[in-house]
């Protein structure tokens, strides 16, 4: 597999979609919290399931596997239900409040990858995510880039806030993969985009995203 270059992962709003759409508010109140804790600690797997079939796109262009959108609401769904896994039912507005931080309005982009397995790489890539649109391209408030070297889990994405420190390689065990995780101000973003990933300015892949089918 050829050396990966920069990739640009830019999101374009959609024509004539004004910046927040027909979305909800971004901060979350009381009301909004209790419905992502519902969720969260639901018994029931499917209802879950349900709610998280929205915010994972496949893509399946190489390098790209998938991306996954993280809101805020989601954001606290998924710190619930990590929770709920270990047993522990406590979390609350106090806990998802922590978990929202000082960037309540922060939104997340995660792009899966996998790599050649015979590719060299001694690190991941200075991949590059950017949100481009109405003439305009949007850097991330935050970048982070996790190689992972074992299988991937399947399921849900890594822990929120942030994801897991990656177990590092065993011996000469190549990087199969990584994870980008790029987070944005949610008021800078439509309600439709697509999303475009290129390498050196070459596309290689491009999927609608729609947040109105989600919270």
């Amino acid at each position: 597999m050829h050396q990966l270059g920069a990739l640009i992962f830019s999101l374009s709003v959609a024509a004539g979609q004004p910046p927040g759409g027909d979305l909800q508010p971004v901060a979350l109140d009381a009301r909004a919290i209790e419905a992502a804790l519902a969720i969260g600690q639901s018994h029931i797997d499917a209802e879950r399931a349900r709610f998280h079939a929205p915010y994972r796109l496949p893509v399946a262009q190489a390098p790209v596997d998938y991306i996954e959108v993280v809101t805020p609401f989601r954001r606290v769904v998924l710190a619930a239900e990590a929770r709920a896994r270990m047993g522990d039912r406590s979390f609350g507005q106090r806990q998802a409040l922590e978990v929202l931080g000082t960037a309540p309005d922060e939104f997340d982009v995660w792009v899966e990858l996998t790599f050649h397995p015979l590719n060299a790489y001694v690190g991941v890539p200075a991949y590059e995510v950017a949100l481009a649109g109405a003439g305009r391209s949007i850097p991330p408030r935050r970048i982070e880039r996790i190689p992972r070297y074992g299988a991937r889990v399947q399921g849900l994405p890594l822990p929120v806030p942030s994801p897991a420190v990656p177990r590092p390689p065993r011996g000469s065990e190549p990087m199969l993969g990584a994870t980008i995780v790029a987070g944005f101000d949610r008021r800078l973003i439509g309600a439709v985009f697509d999303a475009v990933v290129s390498e050196r300015g070459k596309m290689l892949a491009r999927v609608r995203i729609d947040l109105t089918r989600t919270r």
